[in-house]
């Protein structure tokens, strides 16, 4: 086992992880980075999106050489019933831009090329080992990790706890609580692989260029939760997330969510005659800002899913922990230079800056909204996408019926399925926790 002592240990070779280790090493730290995956991405087979500008800022000419799929020229938005979908559709050519905003990628391959760059500039990165205590000086300061590998601790002045949302050394250390079943959301996501021309003419994009489908209402049976496609070069990521606790409580299998999902009649063209070569499971943080943890302390801070940074409002998730773990080695760094201790009172530098990020404003600025879905997700996911599905069609079925008769049938299933205060309330409720 490695015995000398590190500036910086990072546990983690996820976004977060590799985008700490990186900026550290990139300005000359000693820095070991801990991945308990075979390589970084093995526990991320499933697609997912790349937002450009997070990654640039770390490492300006990433598009000549990382492993990209599409760029992203198109956004669909799905309001879901049964048998119909009510959709929102926003398409730019201003998107096929130089510099593309953001892209699709595939988490296995863009890890791995991610933690490359760090070892690159000097990190030094051991797979398949897994912290499981950190080691404490007599005054209780973080001073390194045990691992399981055979061998003594290994020590440095400050450790990066980028172990995603359910990653054990800090929950055991007891730095962070373990997130409720109502904090996190299990997704399930399936790999199917068509031709590249095959996708090209179902999403009508052209070479090169992608789409992105989110989607909400009956397909999460009454639970707060989301569906989604991504458009890779030569495969489609399809898949579903809903909160933990809804899963417990509502029996739901979520193999049988994505099930139902491929089989809606929207979908199942989009992946008519696909292989479906991967199958994969994570728990995503959604929390919000009310459930982020102690960011920082003597000797250590928290970075990524790990410190629920994730915006699940706006399904952002990679550019918070790219943006978290770049300002937490910009953090370090700073201490470093000024040759002071990593004490907590001067690691609370990593927060402020995260406070003038966009990172704490955007999930300050949603705080509420978790509540309101976890609380509403009965009207907001199966009895509003029925009641806008139905007033879609009375407005586009010709059948020799009055408009006003239509009109009426409309506006009288929405004040009985809520009644006039209970529309009013759940205005006022999602204005509120929108603010």
């Amino acid at each position: 086992m490695i015995e000398e002592k590190f500036d910086a240990i990072v546990i983690g070779a996820g976004m977060a992880g590799n985008a700490a280790a990186f900026t550290m090493a990139s300005r000359g730290l000693k820095v070991l980075q801990l991945e308990r995956g075979e390589y970084p991405g093995s526990k991320n087979v499933q697609g997912g999106i790349l937002y450009a500008d997070m990654l640039e800022k770390i490492i300006p000419e990433f598009r000549n050489e990382a492993p990209l799929e599409r760029r992203l020229i198109e956004q669909r938005f799905w309001f879901m019933t049964d048998k119909a979908h009510t959709g929102m559709h926003y398409r730019s050519e201003d998107f096929n831009e130089e510099k593309p905003n953001r892209y699709t990628i595939i988490r296995s391959q863009f890890d791995r090329w991610f933690a490359k760059q760090a070892q690159e500039k000097g990190a030094i990165l051991l797979c398949e080992t897994t912290a499981i205590e950190l080691i404490r000086d007599a005054y209780g300061k973080v001073i390194g990790v045990r691992t399981d590998r055979s061998g003594g601790p290994i020590h440095a002045d400050v450790v990066v706890l980028a172990e995603g949302v359910n990653g054990l050394l800090g929950t055991r250390s007891e730095l962070r609580p373990r997130p409720s079943a109502s904090q996190v959301a299990l997704a399930v996501k399936e790999m199917h692989f068509l031709p590249t021309e095959v996708i090209e003419q179902r999403f009508n994009i052209k070479e090169s260029e992608g789409a992105v489908i989110e989607a909400a209402g009956t397909i999460s049976n009454g639970m707060a939760g989301m569906g989604f496609i991504y458009t890779n070069k030569e495969s489609i990521s399809i898949g579903i997330g809903c909160l933990v606790s809804d899963f417990a409580e509502s029996e739901t299998s979520p193999s049988q969510l994505l099930d139902t999902f491929k089989k809606h009649p929207s979908v199942a063209p989009l992946i008519a005659g696909a292989e479906v070569k991967e199958y994969a499971a994570h728990l995503i943080p959604e929390g919000g800002y009310k459930a982020i943890p102690q960011l920082f302390g003597d000797g250590w801070v928290i970075c990524g899913d790990a410190g629920q940074l994730n915006n699940a409002i706006h399904r952002e998730g990679s550019n918070l922990a790219m943006t978290s773990g770049r300002i937490a080695g910009e953090a370090i760094f700073q201490i470093k230079s000024r040759r002071e201790p990593m004490t907590a009172a001067n690691l609370s530098l990593y927060k402020k800056m995260l406070e003038e990020s966009f990172v704490l404003k955007d999930l300050k600025k949603y705080k509420d909204m978790p509540e309101l879905l976890h609380t509403q997700a009965q009207n907001l996911f199966l009895t509003y996408p029925q009641l806008v599905s139905r007033a879609m069609e009375n407005f586009v079925r010709v059948d020799g019926k009055p408009k006003i008769d239509k009109e009426k049938d409309t506006f009288t299933r929405f004040r009985k399925a809520r009644g006039t205060f209970g529309l009013l309330g759940d205005a006022f409720r999602l204005a509120r926790a929108w603010r």
